[in-house]
């Protein structure tokens, strides 16, 4: 992992406003000594995940369990000493604690509750007592939840084994049962055990879209304690449209109405889309939809004839809406270089085809009723309207609007991290391995320039004055991240969706993948990226999402010889029949890294009532030759700069540079 040099001595104005902050010789001293203890603990454990797509019940699920780690610290406790049932009953107590309470009470007498409480409250303290041993008692006592700070920090740390101390323990214990808050202290040290298992947690994009509810994934993101967010493309899509785009307001409505993905929209983010519903009821009422029919998930009896003819009508309806914005944009900025997608004012309506890249096709569909063949892109008044009252939807979700400063306070292209550089998409790169180049903003850039700039661009899309011509281009931009040729977010030549939804023939629909996606092979290739991020070593990796690994067929997730590793594995149900398995998750800890292959999740109901874990493989790929102590990580530079300055304040103190104020 490499460490940052040591940063000069710092000025006599920073001395003395360090001074403010530890006033005396003692109070700089005593920090010192902390923060040197600090740096010889290991390293706390990093979980990786990468393409939630809004399948919320396995990612909270995984986010418990932390990908099998508190199923380990139960098992290195009380394998020799519980059945594996009892094991069971443990693990998903700590899970779900709520639900696993109401479940257990409805059978159990008030005398049998007590005695449950009591052996259970016993074995979830062990279990707390062993994950936050790696930690200090300052950091463990930030983290506990307030009402029982005191109480679980006593427990904690009492030891047993003196005869004083256990009557202590089991009388805190027994009062906390007969005063009937048993409940709520397991829930409590549960949730504490959850918190302390894993220090940081790494979304490697794609929160977004495809699964059901990708809302109740960012409420629990906001209110986790450590994470970084990687963006994705899906990611930048709902940015760009929180943003006021209305070409990825379009694109939203249109995915999410093509996959019956509307829950997320009405129900998590309160949009109506009653002016879509009425504008395609009449202008698309007597036109054939029959392309634009809806993918149905689940229980398909529920939706009768009419509700699939009307979400056909809205789907071709805001896809025509689409179609046009897309090419709004392309006209607008050449400097993307799409003009070979503007493809409304290619078709032959009269016989019905469509010229596209030398290849003629014919169209399923050419009844385009809002279309003028003359000004193709242009929208009519009506779509002009809807779109607009949409898109003014999307900019009052308050919930909505939560949800993308988060994703902008949290979040960026990419993340270099003790080690590793982290990144949803791609390095746009040339088959001949070169670096792509991007002549925009009236300068070519490659690689990490690019993505600098890119991120650069995408927060202008939403923090640039509305109506100014940054604004404008940064909501273009966003459009461009999501599906512009060879997008480090996108990383394809084209987003074929037109095709998709037109054209029969297959063979249309390819897009092309960056040569990215298979130099990534090459050892050296990695090598020489993680390079140009000031990576260097045999411990550094690059870790990606985006392109789900095809583990049915015999694809490693492992790529350029363990220098890059892949973990969309599948995780949203939409792509697990093209994995094979239900996704990868990445555990770093201080002694290896771990991929881990998760099956299928069975649903929260099942695993209260019958302890039913995700059945999971791990592997370890990478095991460290010593121990990673927090001073070899960058967490550790920071706080080893912050000895270096309290040092020079300690000289500046005995030398009588800077006075010590023992009123402070």
């Amino acid at each position: 992992m490499k460490r940052e040099a040591v940063s000069p001595a710092p000025d006599l104005r920073y001395l003395q406003m360090l001074s403010r902050q530890y006033p005396t010789v003692q109070a700089a001293s005593s920090e010192i000594i902390n923060l040197r203890a600090i740096l010889n603990l290991p390293k706390g454990t990093e979980h990786f995940i990468s393409d939630l797509h809004g399948e919320y019940e396995a990612f909270v699920h995984i986010m418990n369990s932390a990908s099998g780690v508190v199923r380990e610290k139960v098992d290195e406790l009380f394998a020799s000493s519980l059945s594996k049932y009892d094991r069971d009953e443990l693990s998903t107590l700590i899970y779900y604690p709520e639900e696993k309470l109401s479940l257990v009470s409805r059978d159990k007498t008030q005398e049998e509750m007590e005695e449950w409480y009591r052996i259970s409250l016993h074995r979830l303290i062990d279990v707390c007592r062993l994950v936050t041993s790696k930690y200090t008692r300052s950091k463990v006592r930030k983290a506990l939840p307030r009402e029982y700070s005191y109480i679980i920090d006593e427990l904690l740390n009492s030891n047993y084994e003196f005869h004083n101390k256990r009557e202590y323990y089991e009388n805190i214990i027994s009062t906390i049962i007969d005063i009937d808050r048993a409940g709520d202290f397991v829930v409590a040290v549960c949730q504490l055990i959850k918190r302390m298992v894993v220090d940081h947690l790494h979304i490697v994009g794609d929160v977004f879209d495809r699964g059901p509810r990708a809302d109740v994934i960012m409420d629990y993101l906001i209110d986790h304690h450590s994470v970084d967010i990687q963006w994705g493309n899906h990611d930048v899509l709902w940015m760009g449209a929180a943003t006021g785009s209305r070409t990825l307001v379009a694109t939203v409505l249109s995915n999410s109405i093509h996959y019956n993905n509307l829950e997320v929209i009405e129900t998590g983010y309160g949009i109506s889309l009653r002016p879509l519903a009425i504008f395609a009821h009449d202008v698309y009422k007597d036109t054939d939809c029959s392309c634009f029919n809806v993918k149905l998930t689940g229980d398909a009896a529920k939706y009768n004839e009419k509700d699939m003819m009307l979400s056909a009508k809205m789907h071709k309806a805001i896809t025509v809406i689409l179609f046009k914005l897309e090419g709004q944009k392309i006209l607008r900025n050449p400097e993307f270089g799409m003009e070979d997608r503007l493809l409304l004012d290619k078709i032959d309506y009269e016989r019905r085809c469509i010229s596209i890249g030398g290849v003629e096709y014919q169209l399923a569909d050419a009844d385009f009723p809002t279309v003028d063949r003359d000004h193709p892109y242009d929208l009519s008044p009506e779509e002009d309207e809807v779109i607009n009252q949409l898109t003014a939807s999307f900019q009052r979700s308050e919930k909505l609007q939560k949800h993308i400063r988060f994703l902008y306070s949290k979040g960026g292209l990419y993340k270099v991290y003790n080690g590793n550089l982290l990144l949803h998409g791609c390095i746009p790169m040339a088959p001949d391995g070169t670096q792509l180049s991007f002549s925009l903003g009236g300068k070519k850039r490659s690689g990490r320039a690019f993505l600098d700039y890119a991120e650069a661009v995408a927060r202008q899309g939403y923090y640039a004055k509305p109506g100014s011509d940054e604004r404008q281009f940064g909501m273009d931009f966003l459009w461009f991240l999501w599906a512009g040729r060879n997008s480090p977010t996108f990383g394809r030549d084209r987003m074929t969706t037109f095709e998709r939804r037109l054209i029969k023939d297959e063979g249309a629909w390819t897009e092309p993948k960056n040569a990215y996606y298979t130099l990534y092979n090459d050892p050296a290739v990695c090598d020489a990226l993680l390079k140009e991020f000031d990576l260097e070593g045999p411990h550094c990796h690059i870790i990606n999402g985006h392109m789900p690994v095809k583990s049915k067929k015999g694809e490693s997730p492992i790529k350029g010889g363990g220098r890059l590793i892949v973990i969309d594995g599948g995780l949203c149900k939409a792509y697990q029949p093209t994995t094979g398995i239900a996704g990868y998750t990445l555990i770093f800890n201080s002694e290896c890294l771990r991929l881990v292959s998760h099956k299928p999740f069975d649903g929260k109901e099942n695993a209260v009532r019958e302890n039913r874990d995700i059945a999971s493989s791990s592997e370890v790929f990478e095991r460290m030759d010593n121990k990673i102590k927090i001073s070899e990580t960058d967490i550790g530079t920071t706080l080893q700069r912050q000895v270096d300055d309290l040092k020079e304040l300690l000289r500046a103190y005995k030398t009588g540079l800077v006075k010590e104020d023992h009123r402070a």
